[in-house]
């Protein structure tokens, strides 16, 4: 990889916008193709070496809300969304603050880092991969969109993307819960083991049914199932034929961060660099590949017919003064890898590839419930990533036509998404001991009452899929702009009654799975400061989160007039301009969807080389002058 501050000035083959975990691979795959790449990041490029990851651990440990950006530096030429940016009010309702302006009824919940590698820092380093079903819901349920392809059809994408990641999982336990990754397959590397927590539900709940009380009584079977992950584990010797895997290590200290050693922050920040991240598949860049960074794309420029001819960037120094210098450049073919709010946001601005009027609409998430307890006995939490295994039996079924599937996922951190555990519990107990309006506790009393309280704790995650509605969308306001001038981008969300059941149905089945597992059930949502997602529904309260499961806002389809890309993520309205990423979704399923983001990512990268061969193949001459183009000579022929 060619890292430079700015471009030479040469013209490149590709422009990929965005350095995240969608522009990474596909600049990885058409370097290794020999094609010139320039790949432009709005961010700073200082994750990339260990001085920079240090200095992000740094501002990790001194962060009071450790929340997915807490270790990355503000960026005022590149502003990222913030979770902090939401504030509850004290009878419902929420007041939105920082890059996002927010006008819906419910808030956008979700961020995600506008630095070299994306949201793919912060990311969990879940990889579950998409039901076959969810690629039909409106055929099959009667809600939602269709895609245009199916899971067989990204079945090879999502093994090349777990190569490409470095996928740790157990292929028998997923084919078991019906998840079919095929019989003959394993992960590149062995699974990550069940923590202490998961041990304990297992126990409790394998085997066992409880019913749906909203979808028509359905019974189901529970199964703790372990995920797959994006993070280093023991290589599995049976991969690829026997030949085994390497696991990828850290990008900015060589022999290092190739196991994951259990630390308990993986989310915002992995300290060994165990977790996958895109910086991992940046230095693995050929030399064709330019990355340049500080580098905002504001325009995608057009010419005529609909050929897209290059960007224009804003080009900065310093991220705490940002005084930019416009800059164009130019390739054969662009691609959008931004985000789905930032490929939104550019589209929009640019004014391109909305014949169909669907750019900005369809916004998406994992609308997350959480419900937390307290056991009787000590299960260890706090230990190891987030989450290693799920309740998955709620994905599937008739049940998605009376409320929206979910996943139970199982957290390995307490408390600590639900009430801020254990700083909360810290300051609690200083201040009024184990009982509300009591005496605080100090010394030897105050770590027996804490080791006691938060050994105990469990929680239940249910991230629950939200169907494409094209009212909930992102837009532009040319009187709201940034510091750069480009336009933020304007949020309107709400959740639909389909979602609304499934959190009836997801607490009335926390309460029964708490009883089973014989603890105590704590969950209690009110409104408050800390819950923006405050909500009333069927005479219940609600408050749900965003999972940064960003998606929709460019979906695909096979009709030009309902859709912005096709089933390759080429635009429409533009054969050589690409948009990327989960705003190509059409709908976000019953997985995080990060592997299937990067499956698409690969699928789009094999197209965009097809298309640059054919734009760059010999004209064949005739005594009559031009008689057209030769065919290509091969798929994988290069430039």
């Amino acid at each position: 990889m060619i890292f430079r501050r700015h471009p030479d000035g040469h013209r490149h083959d590709v422009i990929i916008v965005g350095g995240g975990m969608a522009g990474s691979l596909v600049a990885k795959e058409l370097g290794d193709h020999g094609w010139r790449v320039l790949l432009l990041e709005a961010g700073t490029g200082t994750l990339a070496t260990w001085q920079g990851h240090l200095d992000a651990m740094d501002t990790f440990y001194g962060a009071v809300a450790k929340v997915p950006n807490a270790p990355y530096r503000p960026n005022a030429a590149a502003p990222s969304p913030d979770v902090l940016h939401l504030e509850g009010l004290p009878q419902g309702g929420y007041r939105a603050t920082g890059y996002f302006v927010q006008n819906g009824p419910l808030p956008y919940g979700s961020d995600y880092l506008r630095a070299s590698g994306g949201a793919g820092m912060h990311w969990l380093g879940l990889t579950p991969r998409m039901l076959p079903e969810d690629f039909a819901t409106r055929t099959r349920y009667g809600y939602g969109r269709d895609w245009p392809i199916g899971y067989d059809t990204l079945r090879p994408y999502y093994e090349a993307a777990e190569r490409a990641i470095g996928v740790a999982g157990d292929a028998d336990e997923q084919n078991a819960a019906d998840i079919p990754v095929g019989a003959d397959y394993v992960f590149p590397m062995e699974k990550i083991p069940r923590s202490y927590v998961d041990r304990c539900f297992a126990v409790r709940l394998d085997g066992r049914t409880v019913e749906d009380p909203v979808a028509g009584g359905t019974d189901f079977t529970l199964k703790v199932v372990t995920t797959p992950h994006g993070r280093n584990s023991t290589p599995n010797p049976s991969y690829d034929g026997g030949r085994g895997y390497r696991p990828a290590e850290s990008p900015g200290l060589p022999n290092y961060g190739e196991r994951c050693v259990g630390n308990a922050s993986c989310t915002p920040i992995c300290p060994v660099h165990a977790k996958y991240n895109p910086l991992k598949t940046q230095a693995r860049f050929g030399r064709t590949v330019t990355l340049v960074t500080r580098a905002v794309v504001s325009r995608v420029l057009s010419g005529t017919g609909g050929r897209i001819l290059g960007v224009q960037y804003q080009a900065y120094d310093d991220p705490a003064a940002p005084v930019a210098e416009t800059r164009t450049a130019e390739a054969d073919l662009v691609v959008l890898a931004a985000h789905a709010i930032e490929n939104a946001r550019l589209l929009l601005a640019s004014g391109l590839a909305n014949s169909s009027d669907q750019v900005g609409r369809n916004l998406m998430d994992h609308p997350v419930l959480l419900a937390w307890a307290l056991m009787r006995q000590q299960v260890g939490p706090f230990r190891g990533p987030g989450s290693t295994s799920a309740l998955e039996c709620f994905r599937f079924g008739a049940a998605r036509g009376e409320r929206a599937p979910f996943r139970a996922v199982i957290s390995n951190w307490g408390w600590s998404w639900a009430t801020g555990s254990p700083g909360s519990d810290v300051a609690q107990l200083l201040r009024e001991g184990p009982a509300p309006g009591g005496k605080g506790l100090f010394g030897r009393e105050l770590r027996a009452a804490l080791g006691d309280r938060i050994g105990r704790q469990i929680a239940l995650q249910f991230e629950i899929e939200q169907s494409a509605d094209p009212s909930n969308r992102v837009t532009v306001d040319p009187g709201i702009r940034d510091r750069l001038g480009d336009p933020r981008p304007v949020l309107t969300y709400d959740l639909s009654d389909h979602i609304k059941e499934s959190m009836v149905s997801a607490s009335a089945l926390a309460r029964k799975i708490f009883g089973m597992l014989g603890a105590t059930d704590h969950t209690s949502h009110k409104p408050g400061p800390f819950q923006p997602g405050y909500f009333r529904y069927r005479q219940h309260e609600f408050s749900f989160h965003g999972a940064g499961h960003g998606a929709g806002t460019h979906v695909m389809g096979s009709d030009p007039s309902s859709s912005v890309v096709d089933e390759w993520q080429r635009c429409w309205d533009h054969p050589n301009l690409y948009a990327v990423g989960c705003g190509s979704m059409p709908s976000i399923g019953t997985s995080n969807p990060s592997i299937t983001m990067a499956a698409l990512a690969l699928r789009s990268a094999e197209a965009i080389h097809r298309d640059l061969s054919a734009m760059h193949r010999p004209v064949r001459l005739s005594a009559a002058g031009v008689a057209g183009r030769e065919q290509p000579v091969a798929a994988e022929a290069g430039p």
